[in-house]
């Protein structure tokens, strides 16, 4: 008897651990982030879109005559929150960066916009962080919604104060913030001056083959499949809590005149004034396929080495990394 209680008190307490999280928008105690609030100080202002499937469990099926999810444009995660989204499909990711970094201060640094229609048919995704876009940090994320049945495409997940550290938990035009404290034992990141967010689709699914799991090992159930091309995430957009104000200086040194696009033979890159900076080119799953340091201002680029087709120009100078889409024709 009395193991049996000792063992559920500590079930209780455990349930406890994992259910108090911050409840929805609008209800007392939520630290939802309105688009309008005061404490947002910038909105992202470059936006790469990984698309992945519209339904992982069959990667034949096609909905607007593709495997993937086609909904919206990278542009649309940019700017501030506004309903129009881009979908990122199971699993598919969107990395975000700023015209000024991202700091380490007071409470929450940053919040990510997502448009659900209410406040309990959420879709979620994990978040992670850097400092130099090439070493990621995922945030720890709780989930206590039960895992015994499948959440359907068009059914609810439980209450929001049961998620912690996931995008998507909250309604459209409300966003979920993040803490950078939360990582302050992670090695290879300074926290004081993020530069990239990356934001990761959680399936969804609680079979063993698709699931995901949050920092403690739990499945992460939430609606699943959505085969539409709406699936996935939806990103709305990512607005900065606590930033680094850059000087006027530090701010035209990453100024860049990039032509032509769509290229064919070669590609001009020229920078304001006098600044040296390192390009690379990736595809768009983000394969490194091309990289040159210190260039100068003025850099006149072969792309013989590129086929036909788009591809992400990276520039890193004075600390500073800018993406670019270019088209190759």
């Amino acid at each position: 008897m009395y193991k049996f209680l000792a063992f559920l008190v500590i079930s209780l307490i455990h349930f406890h651990t994992y259910s108090q999280f911050s409840p929805a928008a609008g209800l007392k105690n939520s630290n939802a982030i309105h688009a309008d609030s005061s404490s947002v100080k910038a909105w992202a202002s470059d936006c790469f879109v990984s698309r992945s499937w519209v339904n992982i469990a069959d990667t034949t099926f096609q909905y607007n005559n593709s495997t993937k999810a086609s909904y919206g444009t990278s542009e649309n995660g940019i700017g501030k929150s506004d309903n129009q989204v881009v979908s990122l499909g199971d699993g598919g990711f969107a990395i975000v960066t700023f015209s000024e970094p991202i700091a380490n201060g007071n409470g929450y640094d940053f919040a990510v916009f997502e448009n659900s229609f209410s406040e309990n048919f959420l879709e979620l995704a994990f978040v992670e962080v850097s400092s130099d876009g090439k070493r990621f940090v995922r945030f720890p994320s709780i989930s206590a919604t039960q895992t015994d049945q499948q959440i359907g495409g068009f059914d609810n997940v439980s209450e929001a104060s049961k998620i912690h550290n996931l995008a998507g938990k909250y309604k459209v035009f409300y966003g979920t913030p993040f803490d950078l404290d939360d990582l302050k034992d992670s090695a290879n990141i300074d926290l004081s001056q993020i530069t990239h967010i990356k934001i990761v689709d959680v399936i969804g699914s609680i079979s063993d083959k698709y699931a995901r799991l949050d920092s403690k090992g739990n499945k992460i159930n939430e609606p699943f499949p959505t085969p539409f091309h709406t699936c996935g995430f939806d990103l709305d957009a990512v607005a900065v809590l606590n930033h680094i104000k850059l000087a006027v200086e530090e701010t035209e040194s990453v100024t860049f005149s990039i032509f032509p696009n769509p290229a064919s033979n070669y590609l001009i890159i020229r920078t304001k004034e006098s600044y040296e900076f390192n390009l690379s080119f990736l595809n768009l799953e983000g394969k490194l396929l091309f990289e040159k340091r210190n260039c100068s201002n003025s850099e006149n680029l072969a792309l013989d080495f590129l086929s036909k087709g788009i591809y992400l120009l990276k520039i890193e100078s004075n600390n500073i990394i800018k993406y670019t889409k270019i088209f190759i024709q």
